[in-house]
Order: C-alpha cells, then sequence, then structure tokens
C-alpha cells in the first residue's frame, strides 16, 4: 500500500463500483432537473452527467500520459446519463484495473504520480458526488464505512487544501491553524497570507492548534466537501481561523 493512502488500493476499486451503483440506484426515477442541495445551480442530470465526462478523462489520461486538453464524448441526444455513466464506468475499471496502482502514471499531483492516484481520487470523486444526488433525490445519504471516510478526510486536506490552493495561487486572508481529529488520525491545516498547508499529525501537535474540529469520520468527510453545515461537526476554539478553511477548501474543490 502506499503512503499516500489510508486504504488498500484493491478496497478503493471495490468502493468505486459500489457507489456507481448507489449512485445509478438514487438517481433512477428522480427528476432530473432536481437541484442538488449543497451545491447551487447544479442538477441531479449534471451530476451524473459530469461523473461520466471525469470517467472519460481519465482513462484519456491514463492512456496518453497527459492532461486531455478536451473533454472526451459527452452524452448522445436521448441518451440516459444513467446509461452513459455506466459505459464511462465500464471503460474506466478496466483501465484501472490492468494496471498496477503503483506503476507510473500522468496525475495533476506531484507526490502521487502512480495509476493508484486515480483509484483513490475517482473512488472520492464518486461517493462525495453520489451523496449529492442522494440529496437531490430526497433519499437518505448512503453512508460510507469509517476507513474510507478518513481516507476521504486526509485525501481532501491533503490533496485539495494542501495542494490545489498553492496551484491557484490562493492563500488566507489571516494566520491561523485548525487541527482535525477522528479518532486516533489527527491532521493540521496552516493558512495565511502567503501559503496553505496540510499534513498528518499527532494529538499533542493538534492540541496546540488555533481552533480543532472533530465528529464522526462521515461527517467530517462531508463537511470537509462543504456538503453538511458546521453545526455537524463540533468546533472549538478560533471560529474565524474555521471559517477560513471551509472557505478556502470551497475555492480548492470548486
Amino acid at each position: 500500500m502506499s503512503k499516500k493512502v489510508l486504504v488498500e488500493h484493491g478496497r478503493l476499486l471495490d468502493v468505486l463500483g459500489v457507489e456507481v451503483e448507489l449512485l445509478v440506484d438514487a438517481s433512477s426515477g428522480a427528476r432530473p432537473d432536481a437541484r442538488v442541495p449543497a451545491v447551487p445551480g447544479l442538477t441531479l442530470a449534471e451530476t451524473v452527467r459530469h461523473v461520466g465526462s471525469v470517467y472519460r478523462m481519465v482513462v484519456a489520461w491514463l492512456r496518453t500520459g497527459e492532461r486531455p486538453t478536451e473533454w472526451q464524448r459527452e452524452p448522445a441526444r436521448g441518451e440516459p446519463v444513467q446509461q452513459y455513466l455506466r459505459e464511462s464506468y465500464a471503460e474506466l475499471a478496466e483501465e484501472l484495473a490492468r494496471r498496477d496502482p503503483h506503476e507510473p502514471a500522468g496525475t495533476w499531483w506531484p507526490e502521487d504520480t502512480t495509476a493508484g492516484f486515480w483509484r483513490r481520487r475517482m473512488a472520492h470523486e464518486t461517493t462525495v458526488h453520489r451523496t449529492d444526488v442522494e440529496s437531490a433525490a430526497e433519499k437518505d445519504v448512503t453512508e460510507v464505512a469509517e476507513d474510507v471516510a478518513v481516507d476521504g478526510i486526509d485525501e481532501v486536506l491533503t490533496l485539495w487544501y494542501g495542494h490545489r490552493l498553492g496551484v491557484l495561487g490562493v492563500s488566507g486572508t489571516r494566520a491561523g491553524t485548525v487541527g482535525i481529529s477522528v479518532g486516533d488520525r489527527h491532521w493540521m491545516t496552516r493558512a495565511g497570507p502567503s501559503a496553505t498547508a496540510a499534513w498528518r499529525a499527532d494529538a499533542d501537535e493538534v492540541a496546540g492548534a488555533d481552533a480543532r474540529v472533530t465528529g464522526t469520520a462521515m461527517r467530517l468527510y462531508l463537511w470537509l466537501w462543504g456538503r453538511v453545515p458546521t453545526g455537524a461537526v463540533t468546533t472549538e476554539g478560533d471560529e474565524d481561523a474555521v471559517a477560513q478553511l471551509w472557505a478556502l477548501l470551497r475555492l480548492a474543490t470548486r
């Protein structure tokens, strides 16, 4: 297992397959124009189409080794988005399964340039958008296993907050640190006018942060992705530091 992930790559591939089925089930029979509550302007059908398009983009990236300059095939006129998603997933799953997760591959994170990056990224991409579709369809949001949610927390902090914000040239307006904890797992985040950073930490380091955020793995996972309000988790310390963390993540993950 790579040090960049907290669960086995094979498990991530299994999670991806389960999440696709949940997404299809949640969208089938629901109104295509139903709005995603946590993402203003996004509809249920657009969410399903987006996930399918991302799958096709990743397949092209894996095959060429370079970021595609154009989106791949979009759904044909009249083609159900669920069918488009299934076909896109079948192609992606085949491409990922035939590659050793540790073999080199083009990615957008210099710290992980392996095929395993895409197993993790697609598992969490699908999970987050599956919760969007369930919410739009007014269905109960299906929880994921705790270890998967913890890996999702790690990914959104280290990849999106720790890396993506720097790529975008975005930083904080004030200096502040926020510790994130679930069970015996801990992370530290730092923001300031010059840069942002996030890393795995220990309990003592988090205890010294300006603010701390705790909760169940699933709630923290969804909160960091902006899918549940701050009231869903427990915060203590500098409220402005927590608000800045949340706002910066919205810019990183949009």
